[in-house]
């Protein structure tokens, strides 16, 4: 073989191999690129699951609150009045008009302690906003600014319809300015729904106590119901309460 001959044989050789050692480089930079990518999208999964872990479920439950946790009281008399209410049910309004001061009064004349359970079992009558779990939610920030019973009122005053949106969040923060409920704190709670898991926790609470429908008024830790299963009037509840005092 000429001398010519033997140097292309080198260079062939030569390219070849330098060929196969930038096929195994590139080869090696593929499987890093993949192990990296495969790394970052485990961590990323692990890290979802655990802030998902964290946020779902979540239950902030107000201080305020008594009975468990579901209800928030006045008064300290003998005799305990529960009222489980929806801020969006017709009936509860009623109620609320009809025989609200009746209980107001008899709490602050100190005969019975009445305790008050927001429920949100009508949502699906607030055309997909959650009225009630909401109007629940915030009145539980407001009894933690120590103004559950007035919000409670300025609520029913401005009751919605059903089928209807329901109040939003502004709606509800500009009524409870009316009644001086104005700090930041009530503010945040309201837009950043804190208490929304709460109002569904506490929605479960009553059904687990055998609860169907609202208003449903327990008196001393019995149901109590009109004629004919309808709801009590003030009249019956004072003298369920009376016959409870002795």
């Amino acid at each position: 073989m000429s001398k010519g001959s033997r140097d292309r044989a080198v260079k062939a050789r030569q390219i070849v191999a330098s060929q196969k050692a930038a096929e195994r480089r590139r080869t090696v930079t593929l499987w890093t690129s993949v192990a990296v990518v495969l790394v970052l999208f485990v961590a990323g999964l692990i890290g979802y699951t655990v802030l998902s872990g964290q946020d779902e479920g979540k239950v902030t439950t107000p201080a305020s609150a008594v009975d468990e946790g579901t209800a928030f009281a006045t008064g300290a008399g003998p005799v305990t009045v529960d009222v489980y209410e929806d801020f969006m049910c017709p009936s509860c309004g009623n109620f609320e008009a009809a025989t609200g001061p009746t209980l107001k009064r008899l709490a602050t004349d100190g005969k019975i302690t009445l305790r008050f359970h927001p429920v949100a079992i009508l949502d699906r009558f607030s055309n997909g906003t959650e009225y009630s779990t909401r109007s629940a939610a915030a009145s539980a920030a407001a009894a933690e600014e120590g103004k559950f019973i007035e919000f409670h009122d300025v609520l029913y005053a401005n009751q919605p319809a059903e089928n209807t949106d329901g109040l939003s969040d502004a709606e509800m923060i500009e009524l409870a300015a009316t009644v001086g409920l104005t700090s930041d704190t009530f503010k945040n709670a309201v837009n950043e729904g804190t208490y929304k898991a709460w109002a569904t926790q506490v929605t479960e609470t009553f059904s687990e106590r055998g609860h169907t429908g609202t208003p449903t008024i327990v008196v001393d830790g019995k149901t109590l119901t009109g004629e004919n299963d309808t709801v009590p009037s003030a009249e019956l509840i004072t003298q369920t309460v009376e016959k409870a005092a002795g």
